[in-house]
């Protein structure tokens, strides 16, 4: 009988283990998509000479993804609800075959647009899944902290473009990068769907029952809608506009420094904030306590115009700013319940992808006047900082 048990915890020991490692695959995975998304943003000038076309027509590649992740991502957040491994394994596959197509022909226009088309419809099907995985491969005491490590992973991967896609570049060419970037993403996704097919979904005991009503029934979900639009607003205005911002302000070439910075401490920070404010259960000051940082770091900016009151502003900023992604996701998923996990996740991250598009052009008409540009970011936040204070002060029981 002692033989038995020793057996069985074994067994199960190694069921975790295999459960880490997708979920560890699934995090590299997320930090691929956004890898390929951001493939040309950094090296602009080198792909447009590489494929023949001018720097707009560049831009509209990275244009594709957001545009895309709109149209798809409540259909997506439904299927992966409904099946989440086939749905997650068709986004890994549409991720990897679009990195592949865009490698075949590296200095065809047509071609790195189909493939980043092909990618971009995977993306939802990947990054939507990121409560869903937690809910279905995570213990209950360690699901905040992958839906955080999971989150965090985007900004990992937007970290590794913007450092990383230049020199790799530079060293190997503009095909030989695409190529490069193929290949990672082939292996991850191949590993990432050979530990899906190694693990069975969870039985339904094994999974907490849904509490919630749907998704948009909850006024909480769409509070935390509004924090989330504006937070990966500002975020996604501040990486496209500060270079041009600190280069009025007589500080050309160090815009990312500050953003990598920025990005930096709000990774260390995303390791640790989620899982302490739930704990607490303080997300609510949480979010309001960031979205007000925002009003008050970017207002500080704006009324001293000094870049260096602009860089401290920003990574302070960065520290509070990211963590509340994966605050916000967790506490939508807690709310409307596992069964809602991937459909609550996608509509957090529509909103956030419209955020960015919204926030980034309204700072644009700006551009020539940096004071009024970081006060019109400021103001911006407001809406944030009222839709926090809305939400519940404590977690259903």
């Amino acid at each position: 009988m002692t033989s038995g048990l020793a057996h069985r915890d074994l067994a199960a020991r190694g069921a975790g283990a295999v459960r880490g490692a997708l979920l560890a695959a699934y995090c590299a995975l997320v930090v691929v998509t956004q890898l390929l998304w951001l493939s040309f943003s950094p090296v602009m000038a080198e792909a447009a000479t590489a494929l023949g076309v001018g720097a707009g027509a560049v831009g509209d590649l990275t244009v594709v993804t957001p545009l895309v992740f709109v149209v798809l991502a409540t259909p997506a957040g439904r299927w992966l609800d409904r099946a989440l491994v086939p749905a997650l394994t068709a986004g890994a596959a549409a991720t990897a075959l679009g990195a592949v197509v865009r490698a075949v022909a590296p200095d065809s226009y047509g071609v790195v647009l189909a493939g980043q088309v092909l990618l971009s419809v995977g993306q939802p099907l990947v990054v939507g899944a990121t409560t869903a995985m937690a809910a279905a491969y995570a213990p209950a005491r360690l699901r905040t902290g992958v839906v955080a490590a999971a989150s965090a992973s985007q900004f990992v991967g937007i970290l590794v473009a913007a450092l990383g896609v230049g020199p790799l570049v530079a060293g190997a060419g503009f095909g030989g990068a695409l190529r490069a970037q193929a290949v990672v993403a082939v292996i991850v996704a191949l590993v990432l769907v050979g530990l899906l097919r190694s693990l069975p979904w969870p039985a339904a005991a094994e999974i907490p029952a849904a509490r919630g009503g749907r998704v948009w029934r909850d006024r909480a979900v769409a509070a935390l809608a509004v924090v989330v639009l504006v937070g990966v607003g500002t975020f996604n205005a501040v990486a496209t506009w500060l270079d041009a911002l600190l280069d009025r302000m007589g500080h050309p070439g160090v815009a990312g420094g500050v953003i990598a910075l920025m990005t930096a401490v709000g990774l260390v920070a995303s390791a640790v904030v989620p899982v302490l404010v739930a704990r607490w259960d303080r997300r609510r000051e949480y979010l309001a306590l960031a979205a007000a940082v925002v009003v008050v770091g970017l207002g500080l900016a704006a009324l001293t115009g000094s870049a260096g009151t602009l860089a401290v502003a920003l990574v302070v900023v960065g520290a509070v700013l990211l963590p509340g992604l994966p605050v916000a996701l967790d506490w939508a998923q807690e709310r409307c319940g596992p069964s809602y996990a991937a459909r609550t996740t996608s509509a957090l991250l529509l909103a956030g992808n419209l955020g960015g598009v919204l926030l980034v052009l309204a700072v644009q008409p700006a551009l020539g006047h940096p004071r009024v540009a970081l006060l019109v970011l400021a103001l911006l936040a407001l809406p944030a900082v009222l839709a926090a204070l809305t939400l519940p002060g404590r977690r259903p029981r």
